[in-house]
């Protein structure tokens, strides 16, 4: 199984962009996906999780509103679209994957298989 992320780039505060996380070797319709970030100097932290076969999201407070996951079954890829980014946002963002999550988990151990990550920058 991997896991491609993208999407990463430089952006200014209250812009938006979109990661992409594309799935090979497993079919994300029966799997459990998640967002994870880590800023330099800091511990990474759940972003948003999405469980594909029942649609149930989860999403960290401090991006809840602004970010929202999903996942396309037919490109075999989940998105996270980052709206009215701030500067705290800025991190390495991955993707994680759990193949028999049955619910949208925000621990980050309950994940078998972790995309590369993707830098995005917000500035101010």
């Amino acid at each position: 199984v991997q896991l491609q992320a993208s999407g990463g780039g430089s952006v200014q505060s209250g812009g938006s962009l979109r990661l992409s996380c594309a799935a090979s070797g497993l079919t994300l319709s029966s799997a459990t996906i998640a967002w994870f970030r880590q800023a330099p100097g800091k511990e990474r932290e759940f972003v948003a999780a999405i469980t594909r076969s029942s649609g149930d999201t989860n999403y960290a407070d401090y991006v809840k509103g602004r970010f929202t996951i999903s996942g396309d079954n037919a490109k075999n890829t989940v998105y996270l679209q980052m709206n009215s980014l701030k500067s705290e946002d800025t991190a390495v963002y991955y993707c994680a994957l759990n193949p028999s999550g049955r619910y949208a988990s925000r621990d980050q151990y309950r994940y078998r298989y972790w995309g590369q990550g993707t830098l995005v920058t917000v500035s101010s």
